[in-house]
């Protein structure tokens, strides 16, 4: 399966999931470190928040 070996985050669960999970429509991923998946919303926030000061 593609998700075998990927980290994703789950916007339901709010929870680190490793392979195949939730719904990929509820998650966010695939990452290739657990690490990086618990910190996706961080790094989602980080990147809104340099596309929103482009507009600018």
């Amino acid at each position: 399966m593609a998700d075998e070996g990927h980290w994703f985050f789950c916007l339901k669960h709010m929870k680190v999931e490793e392979g195949p999970g939730c719904p990929d429509k509820i998650r966010m991923g695939p990452y290739d470190t657990k690490e990086q998946a618990e910190h996706a919303l961080d790094t989602a926030r980080d990147r809104n928040e340099a596309w929103d000061s482009q507009d600018s």
